[in-house]
């Protein structure tokens, strides 16, 4: 009967070493997780080169140079990407210059990306009923820089700026009667923001949804 194999010896299958622990870890302790990147911004893909430019961008680039900073085209739709401090010139021109006529601002709307120094683009969707035509503007802004109302160039645009500075706390100068308009008057902090905690400002009434979220990842870390 061949002798058991020991321990140590050379045909024994190898034992594997455990891995090192780095200095000072407490055992039974979980590691950090990894930060996340920040996500990827919009890429703002600029129109091929066989692509035929809308009348009114090129009338809008003539007449008022420096107010197109940039063109975009993506799956059919045209966005001008123009000066925060411009976007009310722009505005003015796409309503009333006969290769535009836009007469009919569908949406404003904001989407925010805090990882970046204008963390807010304003979006503005505009529409002619007389050339059945579309075109975006986009406009980017840092957090609290005022941006020039268009409430004066299409009426609609009163109620739509104040949801934006509602849910995103985008303030706009020269606007006749900017207040909340989906939320109370006394809610704290703009939910549609990315750093908002999820479960709302709650009793705990911080004036910076930041601070809340920080008390509550403290009190999470706490429970660990």
């Amino acid at each position: 009967m061949a002798d058991p194999i020991q321990p140590g010896s050379p045909s024994s299958p190898a034992t594997p070493e455990a891995s090192p622990k780095p200095a000072g870890a407490v055992p039974g302790a979980k590691a950090p997780a990894a930060a996340k990147a920040p996500p990827p911004l919009p890429p703002d893909p600029p129109p091929p080169p066989d692509a035929v430019w809308p009348a009114c961008i090129t009338a809008l680039q003539a007449a008022h140079p420096g107010v197109v900073a940039q063109v975009s085209l993506w799956v059919g739709d045209w966005t001008i990407i123009v000066p925060v401090d411009r976007v009310a010139e722009a505005a003015t021109f796409l309503r009333d210059h006969e290769s535009g006529r836009f007469d009919y601002c569908s949406d404003v709307t904001a989407v925010d990306w805090p990882a970046r120094a204008e963390r807010f683009d304003l979006i503005y969707c505009l529409y002619s009923t007389r050339l059945k035509q579309r075109v975006r503007i986009k406009a980017r802004a840092k957090d609290g820089e005022a941006v020039p109302t268009v409430s004066g160039v299409w009426p609609a645009a009163n109620w739509l700026e104040r949801e934006v500075w509602d849910m995103f706390g985008v303030p706009f100068a020269g606007h006749p009667d900017l207040r909340r308009i989906l939320m109370p008057d006394e809610w704290q902090g703009h939910p549609q923001r990315k750093d908002y905690p999820i479960e709302g400002p709650g009793e705990l009434l911080l004036e910076d949804p930041q601070e809340w979220l920080k008390l509550a990842q403290s009190e999470d870390e706490a429970d660990i």
